[in-house]
């Protein structure tokens, strides 16, 4: 199995290739992919140094399966590249999610909508995956038709550049930024620009990627995406209005069986999901469940994943794993 990752010097790429390593992806040949000026860099893999390679040598190399996190403009320009040598890409920007003729995949709950066919396949959004892999035995109990979120998200989303400016803010130094506004002890509701609307991408990307994944466009969405001082993890403040009543009870025994969660709601004992506890994990966790109380059939959940791990690499991995056993990859 030759296998790429592009963008492999980059903070997602990192962890790609530790949870290709963790996860034993049977990886035979190992193609670390950056930009031009990266090209020749060092990246260790398995306990092994490779140089950096340019995307045009990769393509030329014609892996099986292709992780991209490199940026949109790299993704549109390069994965139809790739995929015209044969190679599956799984491409973690936002520049093929909505694209009708691409499959967008969160393993837990569509992964069957990937076909032979498929050369290039999209991975979600961060925020959008935690949230979803979080209803989706709701969904099928309950039927959503309303989600009102708003997220808690971690600069390691934006990249080196905004953990740098949180730690050199932190220590009172003065560094490149990597948002307009001070991070540190602030909170910043803009991810991504503005759309007319008024509304972030970021926002949009959650409500019409939400519907794409669960295969619904009838459910109701509404989001508002803050950027907080913190690292380990995104939350997300999720009020989900469903068609049908629920018990407590029940939903708690739902969320312990459903694929991809653990359950962290002990309130006597001060115990529900925190960022610091998602770090370097792969499980969603769910949490502060509680019903409604100014609306019928919705229930207040709190969700926190490692955007790093589900809300990129690990859901990547996931989806070539998945090929790999439905025979969509070469064993």
């Amino acid at each position: 199995m030759k296998v790429a990752v592009v963008g492999a010097t980059g903070m997602v790429g990192a962890v790609m290739r530790k949870v290709l390593e963790e996860r034993n992806f049977p990886v035979t040949e190992f193609l670390p992919v950056a930009s031009e000026k990266s090209a020749g860099k060092q990246v260790t893999f398995k306990g092994k140094e490779y140089p950096a390679i340019t995307l045009e040598q990769a393509v030329a190399a014609r892996p099986d399966v292709a992780l991209f996190s490199a940026g949109g403009s790299v993704s549109l320009e390069w994965a139809p590249r790739f995929a015209e040598v044969g190679t599956v890409v799984i491409d973690n920007s936002s520049a093929w999610r909505m694209d009708p003729s691409k499959v967008l995949v969160v393993p837990e709950l569509n992964a069957d909508v990937i076909g032979p066919d498929d050369k290039i396949i999209a991975n979600p959004n961060c925020s959008t995956i935690q949230m979803v892999v979080a209803l989706k035995k709701l969904h099928e109990a309950y039927q959503v038709k309303r989600i009102v979120v708003s997220t808690y998200q971690s600069v390691t989303g934006t990249g080196v550049k905004a953990v740098a400016q949180l730690m050199d803010e932190r220590a009172g130094i003065e560094g490149p930024k990597a948002y307009a506004h001070r991070i540190d002890l602030n909170c910043i509701p803009q991810i991504d620009v503005f759309l007319d609307n008024g509304y972030t991408k970021e926002e949009m990307k959650m409500v019409n990627e939400t519907r794409k994944i669960m295969r619904d466009d009838s459910i109701r969405i509404t989001a508002t995406t803050v950027r907080v001082p913190v690292m380990g993890g995104h939350s997300e403040a999720v009020n989900v209005e469903f068609a049908r009543d629920f018990e407590l009870t029940e939903v708690r025994s739902l969320l312990q069986v459903t694929e991809g969660v653990v359950l962290v709601d002990d309130t006597a004992h001060a115990a529900y999901p925190m960022p610091l506890d998602a770090e370097g994990r792969d499980e969603v966790l769910v949490g502060r469940l509680r019903r409604d109380e100014s609306n019928p059939k919705t229930l207040n959940m709190w969700v926190v994943a490692d955007n790093l791990r589900k809300g990129a690499a690990t859901n990547a991995v996931q989806i070539a794993e998945y090929m790999l056993t439905k025979g969509l990859l070469p064993a």
